[in-house]
């Protein structure tokens, strides 16, 4: 009988052991699940919808902690190739005539993809692009790329005009050396990563300044639809058929706009775009527009990217020599200050030498105006951004930057009693 009663038991474990089996299997599932980023659902939560729907979790932080401060009016500064070089230096490590002003790096980079799609860099493991972005990175900045295309066809620089965005348009004779380009950049995207291999995010900005006459795809050398057609391309295939994550896409403008309508007359769509923005320097010339209209075009820009859930963004601005030396407080802080003005960013461009820059250096007669402009309230910096990648900002994230605004002022007043 016992034998028996043994034998019908083993005739039983085979199923009590799959039973185990599938349990464990299951329970295994559900725990690397919990760790599986699914962007789709992670958008959705957090009420945003990125040009790229399978993003990477650090891509849409980015995008709805952008968001979020420019819906409170803070303003991350930023400066084109800040770390690259500056008046009388280049390529020293963790130096930016901005960081020499104030002892703070800029929160924003600008760079270029210029000689990426040209074909230089993308093998070299000491590019220092690709070095001081992972370094911005790192340090919690953010990194947005413009593309100084050089005409495709002629082969001349991006100031040759010869119409040719109809000839790298599906179906054109350049198409498939435009798309070589889209090759270089989504490689380089890649491998623009951190320590742990995760993604670095990045924003786009390609065609800017098209409603300008300055360079090939400005908008006199080619129509409101091909000018669409090829934004829709460059984006379809970095983002479908090259699966590029990491990236998000700016629409900016030149200043050539004083309605909503002007400046959506080339917008390729809401499903190609996720920052708004404007580039605009001539406004605050004697012969441009003037102050009250550059701030006018931002609000245009502010209330466009509410009622599309974007960002918005002055996307490259500044004043060559910076020869008015209260520019910043006085006229570009001017613009920004205002109620319905809410935008992300700013960023001025490049010091290349004594001539040709935007931001301060040691012994410029600005100094002292970036520094007064450094610490409005709503002015932010790199450090003053809390982990930007890795949580969703809260009313209390953006309470603690205003704190940390109050407390840097207050210590600086202590150590400098004149100031």
């Amino acid at each position: 009988m016992k034998i028996f009663y043994f034998l019908k038991s083993f005739n039983r474990l085979p199923i009590l052991f799959v039973f185990i089996l599938a349990l464990l299997i299951n329970t295994a599932c559900t725990s690397a699940d919990k760790n599986i980023f699914y962007s789709p659902a992670f958008q959705k939560d957090v009420g945003i919808k990125l040009t790229d729907t399978l993003a990477t979790k650090e891509t849409v932080l980015l995008f709805y902690n952008l968001k979020k401060l420019g819906a409170n009016q803070k303003i991350i500064f930023g400066h084109h190739e800040s770390t690259a070089y500056g008046i009388g230096w280049r390529g020293q490590k963790n130096r930016s005539d901005i960081k020499d002003v104030i002892k703070k790096f800029p929160g924003l980079y600008g760079w270029d993809f210029n000689m990426i799609a040209s074909g230089i860099n993308i093998d070299s493991t000491n590019d220092p692009t690709r070095l001081l972005v992972k370094e911005a990175y790192k340090r919690g900045g953010i990194n947005v790329f413009c593309w100084h295309n050089n005409n495709p066809v002629t082969n001349k620089n991006f100031y040759d005009t010869t119409r040719v965005i109809y000839k790298i348009l599906p179906g054109g004779d350049y198409y498939l050396k435009y798309l070589s380009q889209l090759d270089l950049i989504a490689a380089y995207a890649k491998t623009l990563v951190d320590s742990t291999g995760r993604l670095i995010p990045i924003i786009f900005r390609p065609f800017h300044e098209f409603d300008g006459s300055w360079f090939w795809w400005g908008k006199n050398f080619c129509t409101p639809e091909e000018f669409k057609e090829i934004f829709r391309v460059t984006v379809s295939y970095l983002r479908d058929k090259k699966g590029v994550r990491n990236l998000l896409y700016a629409f900016s403008p030149d200043r050539n706009f004083k309605s909503k309508e002007q400046f959506l007359e080339r917008y390729p769509g809401n499903e190609y775009i996720d920052i708004l923005g404007m580039d605009n320097y001539y406004d605050f010339n004697p012969d441009g527009d003037g102050l009250d209209w550059i701030t006018k075009k931002l609000r245009i820009i502010s209330s466009l990217a509410e009622e599309r859930n974007k960002i918005a963004a002055l996307t490259e601005t500044g004043l060559e020599g910076i020869v008015d030396y209260n520019w910043y407080t006085n006229k570009l802080y001017k613009v920004m200050n205002d109620d319905s003005v809410k935008i992300a960013f700013a960023m001025v461009w490049r010091n290349a030498n004594k001539i040709h820059h935007y931001a301060p250096y040691i012994g410029h007669q600005s100094v002292e105006d970036f520094i007064n402009f450094s610490h409005f309230p709503k002015i932010i910096f790199e450090d003053q951004l809390p982990k930007i990648y890795d949580q969703k900002y809260s009313d209390e994230t953006i309470k603690a930057i205003e704190k940390n605004k109050k407390m840097f002022f207050l210590e600086l007043l202590w150590q400098n009693p004149i100031f």
